[in-house]
């Protein structure tokens, strides 16, 4: 009788000498290769890190409140925290909208009776498919952007006033405490070129509609001259571009 020599596995991974017979002749795939963890690397301790202004800058909001006890030792951080704290709140405050919400017949109390009374809201009527609605609202995202502390939302027409005849569009609402303000109906409201700066003029003829969030409650007059010397920058930026491209044909 043959006297067959046998190595078996004794460790899991691991080869017998038969196995390695086999893989030289190709009858086995080639060995995988051992496993091999990752190295180790400790988590970063916070403590450690160097507290300086980009320190402070990684901080969110709560962070910063959180650290309101802890940096009495360093007078430059704790003076950088609150300036960095005041910074994001004011930030939050100008940025409550900055865009044209759309909106539908039930959000309409929510989102335009019920703002808060120091919010101005514009409300757009109108429907999809009318050449006058979308200059009107290319518009009003414009300004939204300008003025991120008055809301400005787009519903509908009909979802807002049942059977609102067409004709009609685009209509302009305007909302404070609770009551319309102001109506526009159709596109002669705001003169023979609708612009951005038009429809702001508009909106301001009798009140402080547009705030950009800056100055905090200001007289029509204010917003007004706000307005006439944002159209007067757009004017000459438009007019230097106008002059670069022809500078370069």
């Amino acid at each position: 009788m043959a006297d067959y020599h046998y190595v078996y596995k004794d460790v899991e991974g691991a080869s017998t000498q038969w196995d390695d017979i086999q893989r030289k002749l190709g009858n086995l795939p080639p060995k995988p290769p051992a496993f091999k963890p990752a190295p180790f690397t400790p988590a970063e301790d916070e403590d450690s890190k160097p507290k300086d202004k980009t320190w402070i800058d990684e901080k969110t909001e709560e962070e910063l409140e959180d650290l309101e006890d802890d940096l009495d030792d360093d007078r430059f951080l704790e003076d950088y925290r609150k300036k960095r704290l005041a910074e994001m709140r004011e930030a939050a405050k100008i940025a409550k909208f900055g865009s044209v919400i759309p909106i539908s017949g039930s959000d309409f109390v929510r989102e335009v009776s019920q703002a808060p009374h120091d919010v101005w809201v514009v409300v757009l009527l109108y429907k999809d498919g009318y050449p006058e609605c979308r200059l009107l609202l290319q518009c009003l995202e414009h300004l939204a952007k300008l003025y991120p502390a008055t809301k400005f939302v787009k519903i509908i027409s009909t979802e807002c006033i049942p059977n609102y005849p067409d004709r009609n569009l685009p209509t302009i609402l305007v909302y404070n405490s609770s009551a319309v303000k102001a109506t526009y109906v159709g596109m002669h409201s705001f003169g023979r070129r609708c612009t951005p700066e038009s429809v702001a003029l508009v909106l301001c003829q009798s009140d402080p509609v547009l705030n950009d969030g800056h100055g905090g409650e200001q007289s029509t007059e204010a917003v007004l001259k706000g307005v006439r010397k944002n159209f007067v920058e757009r004017v000459i930026r438009e007019h230097e571009d106008d002059d670069d491209g022809s500078s370069s044909d």
